[in-house]
């Protein structure tokens, strides 16, 4: 088991931690249909007015919060698993949030005429354009595909890259900005696609997957959620079920996995001076922990 301290605890369904030069960090809470942030102390403020089901975050260009919302959840008997889209559900969404005022605007329900169904998480290149993931949504006898997009800040373009992927869920740049890494959660498999320019990504034939590369799976029953990458481009993988993260290498390489005190670790992203405070969602509890992580993680474009 890590050496872990968990930083604040009665957070619903958290997701999407984004590190903070001031040493706080900002998440989502989906069930809770929130963005807060979390400051060293513990003590937690919402910021905007998100709804919804609030998950990936990431600050642009701006200095705005961008956010993968994935339109809300439905639970039942107090459980901390959706059973599906929540009552009033319409579409998911990609929103903005200015971190002075508060202002929230949604930039993007649907793509070339389909509905976003819900946006999970979201990392953006160093040209201010951002990936994100759309996990799809899950009904009692069907489900929404989902896929790989990209997106620029001020609502002018969106386009579809990879469609469909089953569950895609975490999403991540390479530290030369030239690959793309999705994990898809029901698989348990991580795969990568080689970017060609801004947006576009290689596409090989079959029976290539989803026209990308196979990285890694994992054996018996567990579930990839979100990622982070560290600076030596290893992908460090949330794993739902057996409760680690799982430090791939990008060649393939299952490097280690790093148990954590929830079978549902869903993200983990880097901050402090060193990048080496790994921040972790442990949406099954509902806290955010901290530990010190062997390598620095990756230093994210336009993070502040």
């Amino acid at each position: 088991m890590a050496d872990i301290r968990v930083v604040a605890s009665g957070l619903g369904f958290p997701e999407g931690p984004v590190a903070m030069a001031d040493g706080s960090v900002i998440l989502g809470e989906i069930s809770a249909a929130k963005v807060t942030r979390v400051a060293p102390d513990g003590t937690k403020t919402e910021i905007g007015h998100a709804g919804g089901g609030p998950n990936g975050l990431a600050t642009g260009p701006d200095g705005a919060l961008y956010l993968c919302n994935n339109g809300g959840n439905a639970y039942a008997g107090g459980g901390f698993l959706s059973t599906g889209p929540a009552p009033g559900y319409e579409t998911g969404s990609i929103q903005r949030i200015d971190l002075k005022t508060g202002e929230t605007k949604t930039l993007y329900t649907h793509v070339n005429g389909h509905k976003l169904s819900a946006p999970n998480d979201i990392v953006f290149d160093v040209h201010g354009g951002f990936y994100f993931t759309d996990l799809g949504k899950r009904y009692a006898h069907q489900r929404d595909h989902g896929g790989l997009y990209y997106a620029l800040p001020d609502g002018s373009k969106v386009t579809e890259i990879v469609y469909p992927i089953l569950t895609p869920n975490g999403v991540g740049l390479s530290p030369d900005g030239k690959v793309v890494y999705v994990a898809d959660t029901e698989t348990s498999r991580l795969y990568a696609f080689d970017i060609l320019e801004p947006g576009v990504v290689k596409k090989n034939p079959f029976p290539a997957p989803y026209g990308g590369r196979l990285i890694a799976g994992l054996p018996g029953f567990q579930r990839f959620d979100s990622l982070g990458v560290d600076a030596y481009g290893n992908i460090c993988v949330a794993t739902l079920i057996t409760g680690h993260i799982t430090v791939i290498s990008p060649s393939g390489q299952v490097i280690r996995q790093v148990k954590m005190p929830d079978t549902y670790p869903t993200n983990i992203c880097f901050g402090g001076p060193d990048m080496k405070t790994a921040y972790i969602t442990l949406s099954g509890v509902g806290q955010l922990a901290a530990m010190q992580w062997p390598e620095p993680g990756l230093k994210l474009n336009f993070s502040c």
